[in-house]
């Protein structure tokens, strides 16, 4: 990840915080802070599928978070002072998480759809869609995964030996 083209030539880059069963970001995360980049995540809005991406101030910050009842880490609801991506300069990069993929750019999510909501609301931004890359494990790559016409290809899938 931290050698590819497109993570070399972002400022500023979201990322999701993985679950156990997902691909570890927790290092590609202190890389963000170490080259100086600027390095936000998810806050999900129970109940909706709304999503903002909010800045983190250091890799440490992680520690601070509120844990959901999803068992995911995420700045609780009254932490109103970190920076929306979207209210400032958009973003260049998004690391995504999914249950499945195929090589089309389709992407199984969870099912609320956070993710697709959250790419619509980018290309409004002047800054438009940034590249989207998902983050699996081989056995995540499937012939093909379901899609509707709400969901939002990706641009590239990285995954061990791909």
């Amino acid at each position: 990840v931290i050698d590819h083209p497109k993570y070399r030539e972002s400022k500023r880059i979201a990322i999701f915080l993985s679950m156990p069963d997902e691909v570890q970001t927790e290092d590609i995360i202190k890389d963000i802070f170490k080259q100086g980049k600027e390095c936000f995540i998810p806050r999900y809005k129970p109940q909706s599928n709304h999503m903002d991406m909010l800045k983190l101030s250091s890799a440490e910050d992680i520690s601070s978070l509120a844990l959901t009842s999803w068992n995911i880490l995420q700045p609780s609801d009254d932490d109103t002072g970190r920076e929306e991506a979207l209210a400032g300069g958009g973003l260049d990069l998004i690391f995504m998480p999914g249950l499945g993929f195929d090589k089309k750019g389709n992407r199984l999510g969870r099912g609320k759809g956070y993710y697709d909501t959250y790419l619509e609301r980018c290309m409004k931004h002047p800054r438009g869609k940034p590249y989207t890359i998902a983050l699996a494990f081989r056995e995540q790559i499937c012939e093909s995964v379901p899609v509707t016409e709400n969901d939002v290809p990706i641009d590239e899938i990285l995954y061990e030996d791909c």
